[in-house]
């Protein structure tokens, strides 16, 4: 369905219906002659009424020098909202799975025109807008922040409560809740005739988009369980906002601005600026505005082969080399690997490294093999192993960055690194490169084509560990956010051309786990780091919570038995990851046999069940899993409902890290149903570790037992009646 109802506005009273099956937005235009979108609501599960008109808000905000009231929004004055952005044309149409609307607004005085561009994937609830901004005036405008997403006329603060992620390193996707009216306070403002400026703001900062705080949030209503989750779609800065309006709430998803992250860009006449996206995914409860997030973010992403095989990937660093690789450490750990059933072996950090020390941090940049760790044929005798044993052979890489010791830091041109001032940045010992320069690309691009086209590498850890804040300013940078966010979608349609020229090459990103797992890199990239936690035991809230984040194929989860572990915790390391993408580890070269069956059982399980993770969604039948918990739950299911005995199966990871030895899981999309519940790990065959625990299927839930702790259990659950 596209675009329906009075298409003609003329600057008067009017409205017109956007969407398709599963989503549906009403547009009005308001009296001072800007549109504003007054209903958003899944036509199936959530319908939604129309906005109040004086709660609706207009759908482009922006601030700019020395004309913030006229434009500003409810963040910035509380008083005027995109009044002189009038509405002039919207268009609609399709581009294969997607639904797209443009609305064209435009203001007389200076010439700016916006281009609201919304697109949605037909079927699923999840709406994606940015703002296009062309200066048609005589004048140049300096831009200070510009909106992507304006949303009001929700529920007000009372009844709602507010979801936001913890992002910090090793403590990742930790969320939590509160109720707005927390942090928005109600305050009686009538006699001042305006409203609250009360808010709740969450930003981003620096070149780690997600450290800190994911780019995400939800909003939940109290009594009927309707969800709005967000995500900024930012590599760099973002902003957002709640904050109430006319008795109603507000949602403002924002790229970086000039007052949080130092952005401002000067538009000459006929030049254009483009927001980063704000998504906004609707669901009866949380799980299920989650479940269709993850399926926009499949249909939005960069196809490639691995989303559909998930190969599973052995990595030498996390417990086990930790960045000391040699061929004498490699070679006993290439076979034990590949008899552990491992596809990817990816040699980490230190290859390079011909220091006596390992005091590599300061000197890379030419990333050429290490002559000292390698000494008889060099690097290629790994290579050329990991390929004997039938395994796809990777290398770390942090191409960002260049060491001040490095050669390289001389040999490439000023212009080609982070400046400010005209003095090039240095962060712990090395300088960033600005993947804008023609010289900085052609070096990565050199470096690349190298590795993966001479020596046959077919897998990319792509790491990044360095925080540049607020940014660069290069030749035609207005401010330094602005030179960070250039250098961000920069970086990534470097990332697409490398993907051009090797399109069976498999790119994991990493910034010290998961410091930068934003939608717009997960889009480009196949797996995403999710943490860099050594302890098993603390793993599980991050595992667990993990998919709201990244599809569950994406997100590469530890798994790094030691031959030092019990049975018992070999069994909870593994079963930690069989719902992600798992990463084995560990010095499996040093395990008994009995040890290493473990480990093969594990993964063989795990390839048995990932054809359904690949097109399954989340959910948590404990709810999202709180840092200390004793019982963690994470599930998956069916992206399509249940309606029949030849539905594909539902999984569930169960963990227990203390607490009573038993516990009942309530699984709501299969309750009232006939299932068989089948325990996959610990795997019969690993009969000292399996024998202890059982799920038990009791008409709506599943019952649990599992006496001794560190324990885990993944259950299959498969409809056999109605």
């Amino acid at each position: 369905m596209t675009g329906t109802g009075d298409a003609d506005l003329n600057g008067t009273q009017g409205s017109f219906t956007w969407g398709h099956s599963a989503l549906e937005a009403e547009f009005a235009l308001a009296p001072d002659g800007t549109p504003r979108l007054v209903r958003l609501g899944d036509t199936g599960a959530v319908p939604a009424v129309p906005a109040p008109p004086d709660s609706a808000l207009p759908l482009v905000e922006l601030t700019a020098l020395g004309h913030g009231s006229g434009w500003s929004g409810p963040r910035f004055t509380g008083t005027a909202f995109g009044t002189r952005l009038k509405y002039r044309d919207h268009r609609t149409g399709r581009r294969g799975d997607q639904e797209w609307l443009t609305v064209e607004l435009h203001d007389p005085a200076t010439g700016l025109t916006a281009f609201a561009e919304l697109t949605s994937p037909g079927g699923l609830p999840v709406l994606s807008s940015r703002v296009r901004l062309r200066n048609d005036g005589p004048e140049p405008l300096v831009v200070q922040s510009v909106s992507s997403l304006l949303f009001g006329g929700l529920p007000a603060p009372d009844a709602l409560d507010v979801r936001r992620a913890r992002n910090d390193w090793l403590a990742e996707c930790r969320w939590y809740t509160e109720p707005l009216r927390g942090t928005v306070a109600d305050i009686n403002v009538g006699a001042h005739q305006h409203d609250s400026r009360a808010a709740l703001v969450l930003a981003g900062r620096g070149s780690w988009p997600t450290d800190g705080h994911l780019p995400m949030g939800a909003l939940t209503d109290r009594g009927s369980g309707r969800t709005w989750l967000w995500q900024i779609e930012s590599p760099a800065g973002w902003r957002w906002d709640l904050g109430e309006r006319a008795h109603g709430t507000y949602l403002a998803l924002n790229g970086p601005t000039d007052a949080e992250h130092q952005w401002r860009v000067r538009l000459a006449p006929g030049e254009e600026f483009t927001t980063v996206p704000g998504v906004l995914a609707l669901g009866a409860g949380f799980d299920a505005a989650m479940g269709a997030l993850t399926s926009y973010r499949r249909a939005v992403r960069r196809p490639h082969p691995d989303h559909i095989t998930l190969p599973v990937v052995f990595n030498d660093y996390m417990n086990t080399l930790m960045g000391d690789p040699t061929t004498e450490k490699l070679l006993p750990l290439i076979d034990a690997a590949a008899q552990a059933g491992a596809e990817y072996f990816c040699v980490d950090a230190g290859w390079y490294d011909d220091s006596a020390d390992g005091g590599w941090w300061d000197s890379v940049g030419a990333w050429l093999p290490s002559a000292r760790r390698f000494p008889d044929g060099g690097i290629r005798t790994v290579l050329d192993r990991i390929r004997e044993r039938g395994m796809v052979p990777g290398l770390w890489l942090e191409p960002e960055v260049v060491g001040a010791r490095s050669p390289v830091a001389a040999a490439l041109p000023p212009d080609a690194f982070f400046r400010r001032d005209g003095v090039r940045l240095t962060e712990q010992g090395r300088h960033q490169l600005d993947l804008r320069h023609p010289a900085a690309r052609a070096h990565l691009d050199k470096t690349v084509d190298r590795i993966v086209g001479d020596w046959g590498v077919g897998y990319l850890k792509l790491d990044y560990n360095i925080v540049i804040d607020p940014g660069t300013l290069a030749p035609g940078d207005l401010a330094p956010g602005a030179g960070l966010l250039g250098h961000a979608h920069a970086y990534l349609d470097w990332l697409s051309g490398v993907l051009d020229r090797h399109p069976h090459l498999v790119i994991e990103n990493c910034a010290s786990g998961g410091m930068r797992m934003d939608g717009a890199t997960l889009a480009v990239a196949q797996l995403q780091s999710t943490s860099d936690q050594q302890d098993p035991l603390r793993y599980p809230p991050i595992a667990a919570a993990a998919p709201t984040a990244v599809p569950p194929e994406q997100g590469a989860v530890w798994a790094y038995p030691q031959p030092g572990f019990d049975d018992d915790l070999i069994a909870f390391t593994l079963g930690g990851a069989l719902l992600g993408r798992i990463h084995l580890s560990g010095h499996l070269d040093r395990m008994t046999q009995r040890q290493l069956a473990l480990v093969r059982d594990a993964v063989t399980t795990y390839k048995a069940i990932r054809p359904d993770l690949a097109r399954a969604v989340p959910f948590w039948p404990l709810g999202l899993p709180g840092w200390t918990d004793e019982w963690l739950a994470l599930g998956m299911r069916p992206a399509r409902s249940a309606q029949s005995s030849d539905d594909p199966p539902s999984y569930l990871t169960v963990w227990r890290r203390g607490g009573e030895p038993e516990l009942r899981l309530p699984v709501g999309h299969l309750a009232g149903r006939e299932v068989r519940a089948e325990i996959l790990h610990p795997s019969s065959a690993s009969a000292s570790v399996a024998a202890d625990g059982s799920a038990v299927w009791d008409g709506d839930g599943l019952r649990v037992s599992l006496p001794r702790t560190p324990a885990v259990l993944l259950v299959r659950l498969s409809v056999t009646g109605v």
